[in-house]
């Protein structure tokens, strides 16, 4: 299991990210969500940690939505978010023959 450190690590990369793909500054997810541009730095750089509202007001920003999902479904909401570009050549269905000892 990752350590506090390394979730605020990985959720600063995420809002960088994120805000970089969307061509927002620092300064402006700052103003928007309602804190100072230092704080969002801070928070972005995995220096800080943030209440569950700031994180919320840092994803509407950006046009993102904080969700709670149970653990046990993480794989599978991973799954669906695979990027764009992702190639899965893995078939949808495999066969095998049975032998007639089988069947």
């Amino acid at each position: 299991m990752a350590t506090e450190s390394e979730d605020l690590l990985l959720i600063g990369q995420k809002l960088k990210a994120t805000r970089k793909e969307l061509g927002y500054s620092q300064k402006r997810v700052a103003e928007e969500a309602g804190i100072s541009r230092l704080r969002y730095q801070d928070i972005e750089a995995g220096r800080s940690s943030a209440r569950t509202t700031t994180l919320i007001n840092i994803g509407r920003a950006m046009g993102l939505e904080l969700m709670f999902v149970p653990q046990v479904w993480v794989p599978a909401v991973t799954a669906l978010l695979r990027p764009d570009n992702f190639v899965d050549d893995t078939p949808g269905l495999v066969f095998t023959q049975l032998d007639d000892d089988e069947a």
